[in-house]
């Protein structure tokens, strides 16, 4: 079978809720993936910042390999050995004092916005069912029923009603809004320090510290979504790191596992994930041992190979060489390590035709917003690998 057989399959067999470029991908390994017609390509996406690791991590492979031949599931009926061990892990290297494990970035956020009303109803002492929570325009935290209702981009809620009330909406950067939109009620503020599917958004310096400082004042929860900016996405272990605060709780996925299986986080002080008790909250599948396992060698790859330390260097060597390129269809280049939004004027007829130009060069990124490419290539990319990116890039972005 050739990519047009498999693609076809897709198109018949399969939901339509997702528009990729029509690559068909049999294997990977690092920085580099293969099609089923033999063709290779440079990943400049790492699956929304999944493979901070790189495809298929030699490490990771092989502990899951390990855990997979002694026990891969138990339920949070028992406890397994990996677990406890992740826990230890997790708490050592960020500095928060407590951890709930679950599957997807959903799952993580969802959890985060339980335990915040648990938290505004049982601590701070908010009435039954009045708990508000603050988010920003352009947020993207998954896609369950809950979290679109705080959606700003209308087709994911088109035709999904009735949606979940107890959210405020204000600007993304915005502190002013911010600080108005507070109330008795409110029990915390959830943001990406980032905005990635917003279009790789840095919020305005200084924005995070304040926003902060104004829920610390107002004894408001102020919650990092860091899915897709943390564990080593931006240049730092988490984006809120460049404003020097700590969140009172932060949620994480994707890279925790290296992109092997499905694992994520939410990590907090004692206080907010205290509230939980045995029948709460929970899930079959989340702590497994499995994923316990891989997510360990995951965090020790991270920081065992500086790949924090490599993102930071080599995002502003990559940003320098894109902000060299003299191209008329560039409004803005923006990101923190290698999480880089490039920004194309309206003119420029979508960054669709430009993500499948690259294509065909031999790289693979994709549009966000309609009009920015995003560039998030694993962390494990080298500075020789960007320069063959560059010359690729470069052509494409001066095409007329």
């Amino acid at each position: 079978m050739v990519s047009k057989d498999y693609i076809e399959l897709e198109n018949k067999y399969g939901a339509h809720n997702y528009h990729p470029l029509d690559v068909v991908i049999e294997k990977a390994q690092g920085v580099w993936v293969y099609d089923v017609d033999g063709k290779k390509y440079m990943d400049c996406l790492a699956a929304y910042s999944a493979v901070n690791q790189g495809h298929c991590h030699p490490r990771i492979v092989n502990a899951m390999k390990e855990q997979a031949e002694k026990v891969t599931l138990t339920s949070r009926a028992f406890r397994n050995s990996q677990l406890p061990l992740l826990y230890k892990d997790l708490v050592e290297l960020t500095g928060f004092e407590m951890v709930l494990m679950m599957n997807s970035g959903a799952e993580a956020v969802e959890t985060a916005l339980k335990a915040s009303r648990k938290w505004g109803y049982k601590i701070k002492g908010v009435e039954q069912n009045k708990a508000e929570i603050i988010v920003c325009t352009n947020n993207f935290a998954g896609r369950t029923i809950t979290i679109i209702s705080f959606s700003t981009e209308q087709q994911y809620k088109d035709g999904f009603g009735p949606l979940t009330e107890g959210f405020k909406i204000v600007e993304y950067g915005n502190i002013e809004e911010l600080e108005k939109a507070i109330t008795p009620n409110t029990v915390a503020f959830i943001v990406e320090p980032i905005q990635g599917e917003g279009g790789v958004v840095v919020p305005p310096e200084g924005y995070l510290k304040k926003a902060y400082e104004i829920c610390k004042k107002n004894n408001v929860l102020f919650i990092a979504d860091e899915i897709q900016s943390g564990l080593g996405r931006s240049g730092k272990l988490f984006a809120y790191e460049y404003e020097g605060i700590k969140p009172d709780a932060v949620t994480i996925g994707k890279a925790l596992s290296g992109g092997l299986y499905p694992v994520s986080a939410m990590l907090a002080s004692k206080e907010l994930l205290g509230v939980f008790n045995p029948g709460d909250h929970g899930s079959t599948f989340g702590g497994n041992p499995l994923g316990a396992a891989v997510a360990r060698e995951a965090l020790k790859v991270l920081t065992d190979e500086n790949l924090i330390e490599k993102s930071y260097e080599l995002g502003e060597y990559f940003r320098d060489k894109l902000k060299a390129v003299n191209s008329k269809h560039v409004k803005e280049i923006r990101g923190k390590g290698l999480f880089i939004g490039v920004e194309l004027h309206k003119e420029a007829n979508g960054a669709r035709r430009f993500c499948e130009a690259l294509m065909e060069k031999g790289i693979l990124c994709k549009e966000t917003h309609e009009n920015v490419i995003r560039f998030a290539p694993p962390l494990v990319i080298t500075k020789e690998e960007i320069d063959w990116a560059m010359e690729r890039i470069k052509d494409v972005l001066l095409m007329d």
